[in-house]
């Protein structure tokens, strides 16, 4: 059962940077902004449905981008042990997504056939893309728009003039800017970031599953030395229980919120999550750091560690002793 004070929260009214700041980003709970980004240019012009796609490949044109390329067909499934990263030019997407758009109703091998010939690999795409096989599961993932502590690395900075920074974020000295984007059905690894993170739904849905700090334990995050260390080892479709016992109690725990086109998801630091985004999902999100971790001094963290670990010990202790309490008044029984 979810305790109440982590319970997610819908806003239909948008707060302001102050409220939100002061109300909301305190709790370190998750809370969902309704109608949030409605206002942007991006909103109306980039919509799949509406000539999006025609837009977005005239506006970014051919610029190299870093894909993701799953072998999960039908669905692309973002586990890290399960893809590649693969360069790809951006209009060379876009006309993969058109070629979707455009057959989603014909037949997958006969699309296939097409895009064969469609879809010409630039020098930049130095893959074999097997076309025969699961060229859907690619899939453009924290691709930079903005990035304040690496601009060298903003790709798709022409994409600035589409969107702003959303009302409750306008005082936030942000990290950086990011587009996603999938060409068919995707589902994410189950993660933590290490910033605060509001993701806005431009087009599409998504379906957001969340899980506390406190439920790491059945999580069973992948080791701090390894390159996603944010990552948990569970596969949560068919969790294998002999190797994570503990992952039977994550029912308990999760929260699920689903994310309309214009809606916005605080994603707290630290809160396990994993998106299933629909057919053709459009985002973008915003990280920045939280006060937490930037007041948090260098020279201190050896006491920090200390402190935290001698609360989870005075936790662990008393659950024990109260199970000990519990066992005896049994037997007297």
């Amino acid at each position: 059962m979810v305790e109440e004070n982590l319970r997610i929260h819908t806003f239909t009214d948008i707060p302001s940077p102050e409220i939100f700041s002061s109300q909301i980003e305190p709790k370190n709970v998750p809370a969902v902004f309704k109608g949030c980004i409605k206002d942007w240019k991006a909103f109306s012009k980039w919509n799949p449905s509406d000539g999006g796609l025609i837009y977005l490949q005239e506006r970014v044109g051919s610029v190299a981008v870093e894909a993701m390329l799953s072998r999960s067909a039908p669905v692309f499934y973002g586990d890290i042990r399960s893809h590649e990263r693969v360069p790809l030019s951006f209009s060379t997407f876009i006309r993969y997504c058109l070629g979707l758009l455009k057959n989603r109703d014909g037949r997958r091998d006969d699309f296939l056939e097409s895009q064969k010939h469609s879809l010409a690999v630039s020098d930049t795409e130095q893959t074999d893309l097997h076309f025969g096989e699961a060229p859907q599961q690619f899939y453009l993932a924290q691709v930079p728009i903005l990035n304040f502590e690496k601009k060298e690395r903003m790709q798709l900075e022409c994409l600035g003039e589409d969107i702003q920074t959303p009302v409750p974020l306008e005082t936030k000295s942000l990290s950086s800017v990011n587009l996603w984007m999938n060409s068919m059905k995707a589902r994410s690894s189950t993660h933590y970031d290490p910033h605060h993170n509001l993701l806005c739904i431009v087009s599409g849905c998504k379906e957001v599953t969340l899980w506390p700090p406190s439920a790491t334990p059945y999580l069973y995050p992948l080791p701090l030395y390894g390159e996603a260390s944010n990552h948990s080892s569970v596969t949560l479709e068919e969790p294998d229980l002999s190797l994570y016992p503990r992952a039977t109690c994550l029912s308990d725990f999760s929260q699920k919120v689903v994310l309309h086109a214009g809606d916005a998801l605080f994603i707290p630091e630290g809160w396990f999550h994993q998106v299933d985004s629909e057919v053709l999902t459009i985002a973008v999100n915003f990280w920045w750091r939280s006060m937490t971790i930037s007041g948090m001094l260098e020279h201190m963290d050896a006491y920090y560690l200390r402190r935290i670990l001698k609360r989870l010990t005075d936790k662990e202790m008393g659950r024990i002793r109260c199970c000990i309490f519990l066992q005896v008044v049994w037997i007297k029984l």
